[in-house]
């Protein structure tokens, strides 16, 4: 049987038992719980506290449990006496799961609340109670600041079963029960709440995925990576897909940055870009490098300030919960130039440092950002950005080997096979073996030259252009228009120097005799030396003989025979008006490129030219001297192989700068010092008939010969260009006058 009651407020004291206040003659001492019928389908159960402050026929509720029963101050309500039933398999609470958050919304704070004493707190203070899921309720737990609790769930067990078996307890969900002296309370955290909750009794936390849940790892789109993409994925985020609890177990903190580094167009964006993708964290920030500098005193430095401002407000809001923000510096190595290398500059480069380094890992630092910097100068970032803590990922992203290459090409050529624009002749597998170098960039260049070939074959170049109406149907792109934009389109920044190499083997090799055919062998001997995966590693070789004696031709026919994917020609041709400094540094950029390819080869061409040496004085330049013996001696990376091949015309002049001991080997290159040399050369160049040749015998034979090959072959030039009954003569004459020929 109900009453007609009023509602009224109660005390601040009895708000925190979460109970209702009634009078203390209203309901009989044995009545312990009533039920409140404000509506139509809107009961609650509450326990009652006696009271004589409350008026007769009159409850008092607290702020919180009004505006959960939606009631307010004066309002008619429907009460009747509540008992519960012993029998009832769903009334006795087995497990409550609370939601915590603070009372005062705003309330921020990093202080631990330990779960288990919560949980004795809870069970001592209200044991008895009704609980009604999405009830609300104050809880004050000793003397810190007061919490909000929800019901989130409750699990009811039947009193008959546990006494029967316990073994055998099945427990029910249920919307209302009453809470008993040995239920079970777990907590939760609130979402958006800077509630710290440690111990046992935190519930399980429905926690956001650190990988997003609509990520597909096979359309990454990231070709030839995935050994680096593995090693930051267990670097970088392995930590943080684990519980924050066994984190904080382990005294683990997570990973704060990530430096990709390597050639240009490996994929270094792109790896970033696919990173910020595939995380379940805050849009990423992508920042160029050059856009954080401004030109007023004091900017630069609060431009980094405010890409860490999200994640400091959230830091100190959410604290261990917060959501990962990532920030992306490209280029970055535009900012973080290691302090004091920039010479007569105002200082904004070094406080810029200096600013992101205590944003990182300074002393308030925080633990919710992941910065992802890339560069392709390495060497030129500030080293205290790279010790753990900061940047201490350090990945470096090279040029894909065949398999990468491989992936690479079926990426960028996925959607002509999805809708059959490429030709089965297309074979993918050989065109990876012949893109040695190309790095992923490249590849997609190649991809397009060859498509713009296919199309140019549906294109009437008339008086005007016009496309063939049956492109869509007719436009196919096949083998050939992959071979053509290799061949002439698209070339390898990390490739062989084939133009430079050529014009160097214009003439051939003209195999004159067995000095030739020795260094030809020796050569290829020190080539294979150099490839063996049992070797050191470097291979440097000086090939050393009087000038014209044809040392260049031989050292670029040397590196042709190697097939190394990677040659390139270090030529003082190239520097010409470099100053020292500027020189060195050229150098130093084409060994660097080297070590970048499994198997190198570099030629360095005219070694006393390219150290500025001058018979008279005689000078040199020492700071491109040192440079080079360091160089010369520097074993690559590891995995890496380099074959350096080096040419001059002063063996004692390199004797005496202690250069001979930087190279593996010695090859001289003679001379021509026969007549049969010059006969063997003459017979390739096809300018004197067999009759000539006889004559020509006759008349050398039993004097000396002296001259370079390269020397040899300007005279047949000259001679080429004379009347065939004065050709004889004249290339004898000017044989003897170049001082080739001594006559006895």
């Amino acid at each position: 049987m109900s009453v007609r009651m009023k509602a009224t407020k109660c005390s601040s004291e009895i708000s925190f038992t979460n109970k209702v206040a009634v009078n203390n003659t209203d309901f009989p001492d044995e009545v312990e719980y009533i039920l409140v019928s404000t509506g139509p389908g809107a009961h609650f159960v509450f326990s009652i506290i006696r009271t004589p402050e409350v008026p007769k026929n009159s409850i008092g509720f607290s702020l919180v449990q009004r505006k959960w029963g939606a009631i307010s101050v004066n309002q008619d309500i429907d009460v009747k006496i509540h008992r519960f039933n012993s029998s009832s398999q769903t009334e006795f609470l087995d497990t409550v799961t609370l939601e915590v958050d603070f009372l005062a919304k705003k309330t921020i704070s990093q202080e631990p609340y330990d779960t288990d004493k919560m949980s004795k707190s809870f069970i001592m203070q209200f044991a008895g109670m009704p609980l009604t899921i999405g009830q609300p309720l104050a809880f004050q737990f000793e003397d810190k600041k007061l919490l909000a609790l929800v019901v989130k769930s409750l699990e009811a067990v039947d009193p008959a079963a546990v006494m029967s078996d316990k073994d055998k307890v099945e427990l029910k969900k249920t919307r209302f029960g009453k809470l008993l002296g040995n239920s079970n309370i777990q907590f939760e955290k609130a979402e958006s709440s800077s509630v710290n909750l440690t111990g046992n009794a935190k519930g399980k936390i429905v926690r956001q995925s650190i990988i997003n849940p609509d990520w597909d790892f096979g359309k990454m789109g990231i070709g030839g990576l995935d050994k680096e993409f593995n090693a930051i994925f267990r670097r970088a985020f392995a930590s943080r897909v684990f519980p924050p609890e066994l984190v904080e177990q382990l005294g683990c903190k997570h990973v704060k940055g990530i430096l990709l580094y390597g050639p240009p167009g490996t994929g270094k964006t792109l790896m970033a870009r696919q990173i910020g993708q595939m995380l379940n964290a805050r849009e990423p920030k992508i920042v160029n490098g050059p856009q954080i500098l401004d030109k007023y005193v004091g900017e630069s430095e609060a431009n980094v300030r405010r890409l860490f401002a999200d994640a400091e407000e959230e830091e100190k809001r959410l604290g261990p919960n917060s959501g990962l923000h990532i920030i992306i510096f490209d280029e970055i190595d535009a900012i973080c130039k290691a302090r004091g290398s920039v010479a007569g500059n105002s200082g904004v480069h070094d406080t810029v440092v200096n600013q992101l380094l205590s944003k990182i890992d300074g002393v308030d630092q925080l633990n919710n950002i992941l910065v992802i910097g890339m560069t392709n100068r390495k060497d030129m970032i500030d080293d205290a950005l790279m010790r753990p803590g900061r940047l201490e990922v350090q990945m470096e992203i090279g040029l894909p080997d065949e398999t990468g290459r491989l992936q690479i090409l079926n990426i960028h050529t996925q959607r002509m096979r999805d809708f059959k624009k490429i030709n089965p002749d297309v074979n993918f597998q050989e065109l990876a073996a012949k893109t040695k170098n190309f790095s992923g960039a490249e590849l997609e260049g190649l991809v397009r030259a060859a498509q713009s070939t296919a199309m140019n074959r549906l294109i009437k170049a008339a008086s005007k252009v016009e496309v063939d109406p049956e492109a869509i149907s007719k436009l196919l792109v096949n083998n050939d228009d992959f071979i053509h934009a290799l061949a002439n389109d698209v070339k390898p920044a990390f490739g062989t120097a084939t133009e430079a190499l050529e014009t160097y083997l214009s003439r051939g090799i003209i195999n004159w005799g067995t000095p030739v055919s020795s260094l030809l062998e020796d050569g290829s001997l020190y080539t294979q030396q150099a490839r063996a995966p049992e070797g050191s590693g470097l291979v440097s070789i000086l090939l050393e003989g009087p000038p014209n004696s044809g040392k260049t031709a031989l050292a670029a026919k040397l590196a042709l025979m190697s097939d190394f994917p990677f040659i390139k020609i270090c030529s003082p041709d190239d520097m010409v008006g470099f100053t020292e400094s500027a020189k060195c540094l050229q150098i130093r950029k084409i060994f660097d490129d080297a070590y970048r390819s499994q198997l190198s080869c570099i030629v360095v061409d005219n070694v006393e030219r390219l150290l500025d040496y001058g018979p008279i004085g005689p000078r040199y330049s020492n700071l491109t001297l040192q440079a080079l013996l360091v160089l010369l001696k520097k074993q690559p990376p590891k995995g890496r192989k380099l074959l350096i091949l080096c040419t001059s015309s002063r063996r004692q002049v390199l004797e005496d700068m202690e250069m001979i001991s930087a190279f593996t080997s010695l090859l001289h290159v003679p001379n021509l010092s026969t007549p049969d040399h010059v006969l063997s050369v003459l017979e390739e160049n096809d300018i004197f008939n067999k009759q000539d040749l006889i004559t020509l015998a006759k008349r050398m034979k039993g004097h000396k010969v002296f001259i370079g090959i390269k020397k040899l072959l300007d005279l047949t030039d000259m001679a080429r260009q004379t009347e065939p009954q004065y050709r004889i003569n004249k290339f004898l004459t000017k044989l003897e006058e170049e001082g080739g020929l001594v006559l006895n």
